[in-house]
């Protein structure tokens, strides 16, 4: 084993099993779908080979992955599954019952279009679709922080008590290939320790179990007062919200460790004096980056801001950021449905009571793999920029490439 870190060239996928493998998993429930397949496939190497002490148990379905992931993790493991698209779909019903029972499982999901119709390429879909499941979701602009953030994910589950959703975007990162420094298994020891599961079921005395949970508390078999329904969605809310701060404080510790830090909830780029801000998540945030420099360069005081952290959502921290700006442009790679894009309508709720609010633009972009380049991010700014000087109310949302 070598003694010091090192980089290699990978793939998005090949930094989750990598991490994976690090983090010392001991059950990964083995399901494949496009284009998260390599995940999974390279830690079945990785445990044939002997590079990782963990069971691999192959499923009949996503929905059945997840369930192996909730036995496990109640019985003691640490646990590792990934997914996308449909496939994530499949196991919405075990994705409740995983946060629900305070779980701390961790899950890859890259992140592909929902059919139909049928379509195997990127957007943000799959994983939006599920952001009420209960589970924290995280969201990455390239292959490095894929590395890191699930490092920080397992640390942050098992410190809070919630399932995490680690989501990168399908083909746009999952398949391409970047430096990723990956640090020595005693470094990885260091920040994670090993995995100190809470037995939920006492199999000498499974009586203490309430095979249904009423609306309202009651007693248990031995006397104790068991809580109604109403105070389960309740704990489970303060840990999200308590969260947040865990986020934060995980990836400075992280930070110290190893040299990086991700940004916690929310990541900048050339924020200190921007007016006009660009909003997105994941890896159409890094090439925002791009158009906002490209800007600057036209005389627009743009800058952006990466949402990293989509569950919990950042509300306080993201109105901060926000507020001072006169113009906030919002890409979305999902849509709610008969409503709008989720960032934005959540962004909007988040600086509704702000002291300044800024103009705020939506923009739906990238559904189904469809191109989105920095000029474009740039040009669509510029459009919103010249509809706020003439001054002509509120825009609707647009859908950028749109050939209809």
């Amino acid at each position: 084993m070598s003694n010091a870190a090192s980089v290699s060239v990978i793939t998005g996928n090949k930094a989750a099993a990598e991490a994976a493998r690090l983090a010392r998993v001991q059950v990964v429930a083995a399901y494949p779908i496009t284009p998260q397949s390599q995940v999974v496939e390279t830690l079945a190497s990785y445990v044939e080979t002997g590079k990782l002490d963990a069971e691999f148990i192959t499923v009949e379905s996503e929905h059945s992955a997840m369930g192996v992931c909730i036995g496990a993790s109640i019985a003691g493991s640490r646990v590792f599954t990934a997914s996308s698209a449909n496939g994530l779909a499949y196991m919405c019903e075990q994705l409740s019952w995983a946060a629900g029972s305070r779980l701390p499982i961790v899950m890859g999901c890259a992140n592909r279009a929902l059919s139909a119709p049928w379509n195997v390429l990127n957007d943000q879909q799959d994983a939006m679709s599920q952001r009420d499941q209960g589970w924290i979701q995280l969201y990455c602009r390239d292959n490095q922080e894929i590395f890191d953030t699930f490092l920080q994910a397992f640390r942050l589950a098992e410190e809070v008590r919630l399932p995490v959703m680690v989501c990168y975007d399908g083909f746009i990162l999952s398949h391409t290939v970047m430096p990723v420094s990956i640090p020595t298994q005693e470094e990885v020891d260091a920040f994670l320790p090993p995995f100190q599961g809470r037995t939920i079921v006492d199999l000498e005395d499974p009586r203490n179990i309430n095979p249904v949970t009423l609306a309202n508390p009651r007693n248990n078999a031995d006397g104790t007062i068991c809580h109604g329904y109403m105070e389960f969605r309740a704990l489970m809310q303060q840990a999200h919200l308590a969260s947040l701060a865990a986020i934060d404080r995980v990836d400075q510790e992280f930070a110290s460790r190893f040299g990086r830090a991700t940004g916690g909830v929310t990541w900048s780029h050339a924020l200190e004096d921007a007016d006009v801000i660009l909003l997105a998540a994941g890896s159409l945030a890094n090439e925002a980056t791009v158009a906002s420099d490209y800007l600057r360069e036209q005389g627009v005081r743009a800058g952006v801001l990466g949402l990293r952290s989509y569950r919990p959502f950042p509300a306080a921290r993201v109105a901060e950021q926000l507020s001072e700006a006169r113009l906030v442009t919002v890409f979305d790679k999902s849509l709610s449905y008969g409503y709008g894009g989720p960032i934005f309508t959540d962004t909007q709720a988040a600086l509704f009571s702000a002291r300044k609010r800024p103009e705020m633009h939506s923009y739906i972009a990238g559904l189904g793999g469809r191109d989105v380049k920095a000029r474009e991010l740039a040009d669509a700014v510029s459009r919103s920029l010249d509809w706020v000087a003439q001054e002509n109310g509120q825009k609707e949302a647009e859908w950028l490439n749109l050939q209809l």
